[in-house]
């Protein structure tokens, strides 16, 4: 018989070792290494659950606890001898705590199998992404909310095709993010509570002849319930796939703050200013000052939206139960998480921190004509048929073209020429400030509205 490879745990049907490409190929434990504490979390509940059922011995039980709760301080230290081997997080740990402790590490995987093993390893992991997302979702909503009563009387333009279309306040502004991240948190949360839902018990797909306990181990690990149909528990990543596609939906949103922040740093807009030591400058070119963190959140967004359709396509295909294509759902799963969070943490440390420059955002509403509505409402007012009052504002907005003037420049006579029915009290709806004050209803602009959204949003995130 030809010799095999001493180091794997599942040789005893095989007449031959693994070819070192394929062994290389395979392997997993580079990047699932880092569910290492989810994995000995599961596997010590498992093993108190097996010794409470019978399965396992007191002193057996005692031995593989004790083990893994060594072994997560050698990796935790450096020192733990990661083997591409061994396949996997799961069989690294396993092989390890046979060394240390001699057979009763091979009575560990009684009852189980990595199929189950890795799907709750993963379920435990996201829960805690989820949770930490949250939190930094919660905190950037803190700062918005400040920002937002900080400028809650900074006018500013509000743009429609990217043209000024009409007066807002910055701090509605904010709000409007704020409201983005709401939704977001929702997403998440809801993502976390579908996934917390416990495949461990279902051991390869058809669950074991075992006497286990999934109640205990339910318990042990903070499920909600234990998985109903083992052949789904095993193959499901749809947990997964709603991560991804809250992940993708709050790093569009992000992406659209970067944009707009990108936008008001250049001089062309120069609305905002960056602290420092969020930007970074050009090697080159000395004046430049590059908001680069907000760049490379926009750029990041693509990497989450392309781990969602490569989620996506692994799973579109496969039948049930498990399959080794599932390896591949962890690098891109990872890999949006990493971005999320950075992400989400970069903007809420940076994006509170902002300078508004409040003459510049005012004289950029002043400049596009923002107030025409308002003159056609005005019109309406009195009497003016909507249709009308629009096209006698498009009028007058032709005049200030051609003249470089906005509608509060003129004079009421040459306001008058458009239309009869305007009077001196025009000029009260036509000033950017009465513009936004007189949208004083629930969603609206007006700096009274901002306050009580604001005292609302604090209320909000204080009790949840």
């Amino acid at each position: 018989m030809t010799d095999k490879t001493s180091s794997q745990l599942w040789t005893g049907r095989f007449t031959e070792a693994t070819d070192a490409f394929v062994e290389a190929f395979t392997a997993s434990e580079h990047y699932d290494r880092r569910l290492y504490r989810q994995d000995i979390r599961g596997s010590q509940a498992h093993a108190r659950m097996l010794n409470r059922v019978g399965v396992l011995s007191d002193a057996d039980t005692r031995a593989i606890v004790e083990g893994l709760d060594a072994i997560a301080g050698e990796i935790e230290r450096g020192e733990f001898p990661w083997s591409p081997a061994l396949e996997d997080v799961h069989m690294n740990i396993e092989a390890r705590l046979t060394e240390r402790i001699g057979d009763a590490g091979k009575r560990l995987h009684t009852g189980r199998s990595r199929n189950d093993q890795i799907a709750t390893d993963v379920r435990l992991w996201l829960r805690e992404t989820v949770e930490e997302a949250v939190v930094l979702l919660r905190r950037f909503q803190a700062g918005l909310v400040d920002l937002a009563e900080r400028e809650a009387e900074t006018v500013m333009p509000g743009f429609t095709h990217l043209q000024v279309a009409q007066p807002i306040t910055f701090g509605h502004h904010m709000l409007a993010w704020y409201e983005m991240l709401v939704r977001d948190e929702g997403r998440f949360t809801d993502c976390g509570n579908r996934a917390n839902v416990m495949p461990l018990g279902s051991a390869a797909l058809a669950g074991t002849t075992f006497p286990i306990d999934r109640a205990q181990t339910c318990a042990e690990l903070g499920f909600d319930a234990p998985s109903r149909n083992s052949l789904d528990a095993v193959s499901d990543r749809d947990f997964a796939i709603e991560f991804l596609s809250a992940a993708a939906t709050a790093m569009t949103h992000l992406s659209r703050m970067a944009e707009e922040l990108i936008l008001w740093t250049s001089p062309m807009f120069d609305f905002i200013d960056l602290p420092d030591r969020y930007c970074t400058g050009s090697s080159i070119m000395p004046q430049k000052k590059n908001p680069d963190v907000a760049e490379l959140v926009r750029g990041k967004t693509a990497r989450v939206h392309g781990a969602l359709h490569a989620m996506l396509t692994l799973m579109k295909g496969q039948p049930l139960a498990y399959n080794r294509d599932n390896q591949e759902d962890k690098e891109p799963l990872f890999d949006a998480a990493d971005a999320l969070l950075d992400s989400l943490r970069a903007f809420a440390d940076m994006v509170p921190k902002l300078a508004v420059k409040r003459e510049h955002t005012r004289e950029a509403a002043r400049r596009g004509f923002a107030t025409a509505t308002d003159l056609a409402d005005y019109l309406v007012r009195r009497g003016v048929a909507f249709r009308d009052a629009h096209e006698i504002v498009g009028r007058a907005v032709r005049q200030g073209v051609d003249t470089g003037r906005d509608l509060a420049q003129m004079s009421l006579e040459e306001l008058q020429q458009f239309s009869e029915a305007i009077e001196a009290d025009v000029f009260e709806v036509l000033t950017l400030e009465g513009s936004v004050a007189a949208r004083d209803h629930v969603g609206g602009t007006a700096p009274a509205q901002v306050h009580a959204q604001v005292a609302a949003a604090r209320e909000r995130l204080a009790r949840e």
